[in-house]
């Protein structure tokens, strides 16, 4: 098996939880996953079968779409629902106030990640620092948000739930940018829901259920949910014919003229052979798939 399951992670699960439920399915060890989801999140969730697990850089790397509800009035210690909860006395913002302050979030800027994330810092992961209780502060990094758009704002007497439909690049935690806009507005904010919608070129739309997955499995037809890796690969497409191809994917450089830069390889058959990086009219591999094609 090769490829990628548009896989509709529900709420609870780990992203871990998620490929050990594929490897049962599958019978296959090599199963990966592209972009993990906290358990509080749901959505697309890539999971990488076979192969494809050589591919994850490619595939995580790429902009990310997500309905989000930011919880104005509460703090959170772990910035999201998890918490624990400390309640804001704090008046609540208006919808103008609301939006001006989002509008601070929207393009290039650095990021303070949370207490309680996967970062690492001098060999200690945040998170596990964090649980001992001694947490430490990881550096900022850069992150970009293409756009933020408030679907709904929803008062209540002490608090204010903002329903919103953000796009984002890669590394971008939505819920530093809750707390972030509650401490802008001095209510408080914290991640109360989370659903990716889009992610590695798949949209939750299209994408398959735990249960659904279980039923092809049962009939025999799990292969329907496999999508083939290259239609996803962000990268411009070569066509290599029978020789060439035999040639990637036993490390062999040879001759190729076209743009430079990193490019998906493919077999005369639209099969996957690999990743290659050409310069100088010489294209050299850098991944190849496992499957050999034959010469």
């Amino acid at each position: 098996m090769l490829g990628v399951v548009n896989l509709d992670k529900p709420v609870g699960p780990t992203s871990h939880d998620m490929v050990g439920f594929l490897r049962r399915l599958t019978g296959t060890r090599r199963i990966g996953h592209a972009g993990t989801l906290d358990p509080l999140a749901s959505g697309v969730l890539p999971i990488l079968v076979g192969s494809a697990t050589r591919f994850s850089e490619e595939l995580t790397g790429g902009r990310k779409r997500y309905e989000a509800v930011f919880r104005l009035g509460e703090r959170s210690a772990t910035d999201d629902a998890e918490g624990p909860l400390e309640r804001v006395d704090a008046p609540m913002p208006s919808e103008a106030a609301i939006r001006d302050a989002l509008a601070a979030f929207v393009g290039t800027f650095e990021q303070r990640p949370p207490v309680f994330s996967a970062r690492k810092h001098e060999g200690r992961v945040a998170h596990r620092a964090a649980r001992a209780g001694a947490p430490i502060e990881v550096p900022p990094r850069t992150v970009s948000v293409d756009a933020i758009d408030v679907l709904a704002v929803e008062p209540a007497a002490d608090r204010v739930d903002v329903r919103v439909d953000l796009r984002c690049g890669p590394g971008t935690y939505v819920r530093s940018i809750a707390r972030d806009l509650g401490e802008r507005l001095g209510t408080g904010g914290h991640l109360h829901a989370l659903r990716r919608t889009e992610a590695s070129g798949l949209a939750v739309a299209d994408a398959v259920t735990p249960d659904q997955l279980s039923a092809l499995a049962a009939d025999g037809r799990l292969s329907d949910a496999i999508l083939p890796v290259g239609s996803l690969l962000p990268l411009p497409r070569v066509v290599l014919d029978a020789d060439a191809s035999w040639r990637f994917v036993h490390g062999s450089a040879q001759r190729h003229d076209g743009p430079e830069g990193r490019v998906a390889a493919f077999a005369a058959d639209g099969s996957l052979v690999g990743v290659g990086r050409i310069e100088a009219s010489m294209l050299r591999p850098e991944k190849v798939v496992s499957q050999e094609p034959s010469r």
